[in-house]
């Protein structure tokens, strides 16, 4: 019971750091928003624009009638279609106002789950830093293989791998701990086999193997019972 209630009261320190560390960064000076997990559209469906203005409708009706949120641009990142890509694209919203962007993100934050259409998504401050980007591409061959295991692999903020396995949420900052948790689970091993290499330990050093020729019984002390065996 101890341990549960210890790994309750990390689990919330986590959660909280996480929280302040989101504030932080949806309050920095630049007016962009990121929607992610909205489905690609088809041909002939609604625009970036236009997904913006219906989850801003779903999710916050009181801050539609409240605030007159203007979009300046809206547009999927990045531009090119990969039919490789595992998760759709992010859609970058550009407000007028930097107040604007700030009264979305907090109302988001307080309601915890925000929906398209019903389904989960998300809404954060956009990071489109090189850096950023190149952590969140490193994990879409992961991702895909996960997700071909039914293990329902998320990339989160900014760029977390998570995915369910043994009845829990796992999640990951890097490959880095990704490898030393895979390293107890075989099955992980042979699943992700080519795309995280653990390390194999070294071989120790063999022991000299003598054979009985090589071998001579020498008695010593006053007993019987006292042997040694001496390399001749």
């Amino acid at each position: 019971m101890q341990i549960t209630q210890d790994e309750e009261i990390k689990e919330k320190g986590i959660r909280k750091n996480k929280n302040s560390l989101r504030e932080l960064w949806d309050n920095i000076e630049h007016t962009k928003i990121c929607i992610t997990g909205v489905p690609e559209q088809k041909k002939g469906d609604k625009g970036a624009d236009n997904v913006f203005e219906d989850i801003i409708a779903e999710n916050f009706p009181n801050l539609r009638r409240e605030t007159d949120i203007q979009v300046q641009e809206a547009q999927r990142a990045p531009n090119k279609i990969n039919s490789k890509r595992p998760t759709p694209r992010h859609i970058i919203i550009k407000t007028s106002k930097i107040k604007d962007k700030q009264r979305i993100l907090k109302a988001a934050r307080e309601r915890q789950q925000v929906t398209y259409k019903g389904k989960p998504m998300r809404l954060s401050s956009a990071d489109i830093s090189a850096k950023t980007s190149q952590a969140r591409r490193e994990w879409h061959k992961i991702f895909k293989v996960l997700k071909g295991k039914n293990l329902q692999p998320r990339i989160l903020y900014l760029a977390m791998l998570s995915f369910r396995m043994e009845g829990k949420r796992k999640r990951f900052p890097e490959k880095q701990k990704l490898k030393e948790f895979i390293t107890k689970k075989p099955v992980l091993q042979k699943m992700l086999k080519g795309l995280i290499e653990v390390g194999k330990k070294r071989p120790q050093r063999a022991i000299r193997k003598l054979s009985k020729k090589n071998l001579g019984n020498k008695i010593t002390g006053k007993g019987k019972n006292t042997v040694k065996i001496a390399e001749q």
